[in-house]
């Protein structure tokens, strides 16, 4: 499922118009990068939590070289789920196979 089809689906589940739905997604999205990118987390209750995870410095390989890289400490954004959805998730068999 795409961004668009969430969308719709919104809009069709509250009848509220596409594009009053689409200003409200992108500014949910740009809050969390807002707030990630000032060093906080974010948490939904009953959803999740996107948070700020930090990678330790480390040396790595450039392959076509040959040769050892030093990659510096760096901070990545990351999603963490809630119990609750995890289970959700688990009990309705999301894994197609």
């Amino acid at each position: 499922m795409r961004k668009t089809d969430v969308i719709d689906k919104v809009s069709n589940i509250t009848g509220i118009p596409k594009n009053d739905i689409v200003i409200s997604v992108e500014a949910f999205l740009q809050e969390v990068k807002n707030t990630l990118k000032r060093g906080e987390n974010v948490y939904v209750r009953g959803f999740g939590s996107f948070v700020i995870k930090k990678r330790a410095a480390k040396i790595g390989q450039d392959i076509r070289k040959g040769t050892s890289v030093a990659i510096p400490e760096h901070f990545i954004p990351a999603f963490k789920p809630a119990k609750s959805f995890s289970d959700a998730v688990k009990k309705g068999n999301a894994i197609k196979q």
